[in-house]
């Protein structure tokens, strides 16, 4: 249940336990369900978004002095578009798991990956390897 992203300065794991869920309930006057629905139909408070980002941190390991540093520097006066899709990823990391690394469903041997990517045809060798 944790998100990895690149948030301002670096890439950090976002995750929130029970207990910071719990915080964000508090913080936020709501239950998770309900700012979960909030978020995703757009009818959040700007202090929703903040909120999850930084317990989102504190939750995958920053302190919460770091936590509040970023959140300062890198979510506050950040136009919504830049902010909102990382706290649904947050939210929803936590609300559907962490998404399981998917296997190809195509294998392609190393020499064919090797010259698709000198030739920069890749389509070519996909469709070799499926026949």
């Amino acid at each position: 249940m944790k998100h990895t992203a690149f948030f301002g300065d670096a890439t950090y794991t976002f995750a929130l336990s029970d207990t910071t869920t719990t915080e964000l309930e508090r913080l936020t006057g709501v239950g998770v369900g309900a700012l979960y629905l909030r978020m995703v139909n757009s009818q959040f408070h700007v202090s929703d978004m903040t909120q999850i980002i930084r317990l989102g941190l504190i939750g995958g390991g920053v302190s919460p002095e770091k936590a509040h540093t970023l959140v300062e520097t890198y979510v506050k006066d950040r136009p919504f578009a830049e902010i909102v899709p990382l706290a649904l990823d947050i939210l929803d990391a936590r609300w559907n798991g962490s998404p399981e690394r998917v296997e190809p469903a195509v294998w392609i041997n190393e020499d064919d990956l090797r010259h698709a990517a000198t030739t920069g045809d890749l389509a070519a060798a996909l469709n070799e390897a499926a026949a």
